[in-house]
Order: structure tokens, then sequence, then C-alpha cells
């Protein structure tokens, strides 16, 4: 049976990378998909992996209709045998649905990828609609790490380093460009908590007051 899969997992976690890889099992047994993807690192219409992999795609826009767009697609004889949709997290609601109708009334498989929460540790709506129609959910097993070592829960957002809880909830940005105007960090849930990133967590480490060393020994 179709199904509409939702694999999930923080910043940093590989899941473009196993969108590109389920691409390639599929295509490489001659099947034909529909990739859609949405403010990715590498540019309008692009899906990219972190390793440095990269393919075409087509960007979904805020008023992208995925069940119209994909009946046309098959009703201009075009062939489309699964769907993938990448930074799914970004995606209203309703696009969700479309998706759910995608599987439902055309039998085809959807595998979504996105995170489930953003620098706030609230749920996308994209990611919560998905969390509410997936038939599966699949998180994924590459653990991200924190700073730390310990295992990666949370998404933060930093600017110039220093992590923020306030703004818009949608801004790109990436997690190697940590000292930019707007970058992004993977943290252990108790980092997050102290709002203490790789860039402050060094600098109180350099501090000569965090500790004080008896002189006279």
């Amino acid at each position: 049976m179709p199904e509409l899969v939702f694999f999930s997992g923080t910043m940093d976690c590989g899941k473009s990378t196993l969108a590109l890889q389920i691409e390639h099992n599929r295509s490489a047994r001659g099947l034909q998909g529909l990739i859609y993807t949405r403010n990715d690192r590498a540019g309008h219409g692009k899906l990219s992996s972190r390793l440095g992999l990269v393919t075409e795609a087509v960007e979904a826009a805020d008023d992208m209709d995925f069940y119209t767009h994909i009946v046309g697609r098959l009703s201009s004889g075009g062939r489309v045998d699964y769907v993938i949709a990448d930074e799914a997290q970004f995606l209203a609601p309703e696009q969700v649905d479309q998706l759910a109708r995608v599987v439902d009334d055309l039998a085809l498989d959807v595998f979504a990828f996105g995170i489930t929460t953003d620098f706030r540790s609230k749920l996308f709506p994209g990611s919560q609609r998905l969390v509410e129609l997936a038939d599966r959910i699949e998180v994924l097993q590459v653990e991200a790490l924190c700073w730390c070592g310990a295992r990666a829960t949370h998404n933060a957002r930093t600017v110039g380093g220093r992590m923020v809880v306030e703004g818009a909830q949608v801004v790109v940005g990436d997690v190697d460009n940590r000292q930019a105007d707007v970058g992004y960090e993977v943290l252990c849930r108790r980092h997050h908590r102290r709002r203490q990133t790789s860039a402050t967590a060094h600098a109180a480490a350099l501090s000569p007051d965090v500790l004080p060393v008896d002189a006279s020994r």
C-alpha cells in the first residue's frame, strides 16, 4: 500500500542525504519521481546534502498545490512513481493535506523529510501536520551531536555565535555558518535550556573567572 512517510530529526542528521539516497535507489530501478524542496542551501530548485550531493528539484512555493501539480504532470503524459518532499517543515498544513491526498487518491508513495521543531523548540506547522497525518514516522538514526558530545535533540538559532530565542520562525541559515550574522547549531536539551552554544562555551572556557587558580600554589 502507498504511504505518506515522515522522516524527521534535528538539523545535521542526514535527512537530505537519505532523500537523495531514496531517489538514487528508485531511479536506478527505472522509476521516476518528483522531487520538491524549499529554501535549500544550494539555491532555488535544488536538493542538496552537506556531503556535496545535489540534484534538481521543484521549488515548492507558498501557493503551490501539490495535488494539482502532480495531476497536471500525469495528465500531460508525464510519469510519476513516487514523490519526495524535502524541507517539509516549511510547508503549510494544507500542503501536507495535499500530499496525503496524493497518497490516497493517486496511490503514490510520498516521502517527506524535515526537522520537527524550530529554534524555540516549537513544532513547525508543516511538521505538526505530518505527525498528525503520516502513515509512518521514522526518526533518523544518524545522531547529530551537541558541542559537548551528547546527543543533539534541539535546534538553535545563533547571531554572532550567541543563541537567540526571538524572531521569525523561518530565517535561512546553515549549521556551517555559526559565526555569521544568522546561523544554526544543534544542541542537547541541557545546553539549549542554558542557551549555551559552542562559541559561548569556548568563550567561557577562556575566561579567567571560570576556574580561579590559587597563585600561591
